[in-house]
């Protein structure tokens, strides 16, 4: 028997020992490589002061990021199921490194939007989408806890970084703190990339619970581009919803008069209890599949976003954010389950990509939207309601394709 990279990976197995060693990697490289979802939110009260534009004009660096962002999930998802995960990682991590170095001495805003959309988005995607996904061929028994603690990664990145990126920001200004992020994220990336090298298990062809036995799947009666296309709907929608306090919660903060330093706190807050959501959420799933616990969390989203409305003040601010972050952290990875239990197992880099994609579109344009229009009415609460309307499309919609689906037919030779 052959040994792969000092490990013996010729005979790979589901949910092995390797295969939680690639997970807790995986969570890792999320939590370095996500930085560029969560440093530009802490950072743009002080871009919009140095170049001088109004809120929906410094917005649109984030808005390039998500664009970035969501075609580099389906471009490195690609990629990975081509070439597998390590050079995709390798390059995400190269292009970390160069964006941020760009941005921090970006003259003016045009450069900066390039920077932050072109290499920062692309290459913290190599980090999410593609790493959900591979981590999905690891596991059977503990599939949905695998997925949505692979893209907890995402989360802890805004719990870690937030803080420090604050930090930087008092003491060395927000360029210098961009061209160092660079520098960590090259230097701890592509070490451990070279960890996840082997070859995957064998793709299974049934599902089981963890308790060992086949779990009944649900299945929907319409083609997997049709659903590709719901889902992909459904993800924008409630990421349109997403977007206004996780884009806004800083500036929020600093236009309430609590300062930068609490937004921060109560991102990294909100972002925290998105770890534990994610978590909970992938160890329900298991038991009871993802078209219930995106339902679920969509509920529970939409009432986080109300309470946002008649609650300012600091303490509730608090309180609310994680609640916030505890109704929702498990939505976007639910879209990723969703995909394994009603999709091809072969098409799943691809279709996990386009629908990871839509996701992000929605977080890009409602985090632009929210920015206008606050410009426009001279506050959040207008845009809180915007969230909850696009929030109750997304109800809608994975209320139907719950009531739309339904327990396979066995044939009865398969089930004597």
């Amino acid at each position: 028997m052959s040994s792969n990279n000092g490990t013996d990976q010729s005979l790979p197995t589901h949910d092995s020992r390797e295969s939680w060693i690639r997970l807790a990697v995986a969570m890792l490289l999320g939590t370095i490589g996500s930085v560029g979802l969560w440093c530009y939110v802490v950072v743009l009260p002080a871009v919009q002061a140095d170049f001088g534009v109004d809120r929906a004009t410094a917005s649109m660096p984030y808005t390039w990021t998500m664009v970035g962002f969501a075609v580099g999930n389906v471009i490195f998802g690609r990629l990975a199921d081509r070439f597998g995960i390590v050079r995709p990682i390798i390059g995400a991590a190269c292009m970390l490194c160069a964006g941020f170095a760009i941005a921090g001495l970006a003259p003016d805003i045009r450069i900066l939007m390039v920077s932050q959309g072109v290499l920062i988005g692309l290459g913290t995607a190599g980090t999410f989408g593609p790493l959900i996904s591979e981590l999905s061929y690891w596991f059977l028994r503990r599939r949905a806890l695998a997925i949505t603690a692979a893209a907890s990664g995402n989360y802890l990145a805004g719990v870690v970084w937030p803080p420090l990126i604050q930090l930087g920001l008092t003491s060395e200004g927000w360029r210098a703190t961009y061209v160092g992020i660079g520098i960590i994220c090259l230097a701890t990336m592509v070490p451990l990339a070279l960890r996840l090298r082997g070859s995957r298990p064998e793709t299974e062809s049934s599902s089981v619970s963890p308790t060992g036995k086949r779990r009944q799947q649900l299945t929907v009666e319409i083609t997997p581009r049709a659903l590709t296309i719901i889902l992909s709907i459904a993800g924008f929608a409630c990421c349109m919803a997403m977007a206004m306090p996780q884009v806004h919660i800083v500036a929020y903060c600093v236009d309430l008069g609590y300062g930068v330093a609490r937004g921060a706190e109560m991102l990294s807050l909100m972002l925290l209890g998105g770890v534990v959501s994610r978590l909970a959420s992938g160890f329900i799933a298991d038991y009871i599949g993802g078209v219930k616990v995106l339902l679920i969390g969509s509920v529970l989203q939409c009432l986080a976003l109300l309470f946002y409305i008649p609650y300012d003040g600091l303490a509730s601010l608090y309180i609310v954010s994680l609640f916030f972050g505890l109704a929702q952290g498990g939505i976007v990875p639910a879209y990723a389950i969703v995909v394994r239990e009603f999709l091809p197992a072969k098409e799943a880099g691809e279709r996990v990509g386009y629908v990871i994609m839509s996701t992000v579109m929605g977080m890009a344009v409602g985090g632009w939207m929210s920015g206008l229009i606050f410009d426009l009415t001279g506050s959040y609460e207008a845009a809180f309601v915007n969230g909850v309307l696009w929030n109750l499309l997304n109800m809608a919609i994975i209320g139907m394709l719950f009531w739309l689906s339904k327990p396979p037919k066995i044939p009865a030779a398969a089930t004597a």
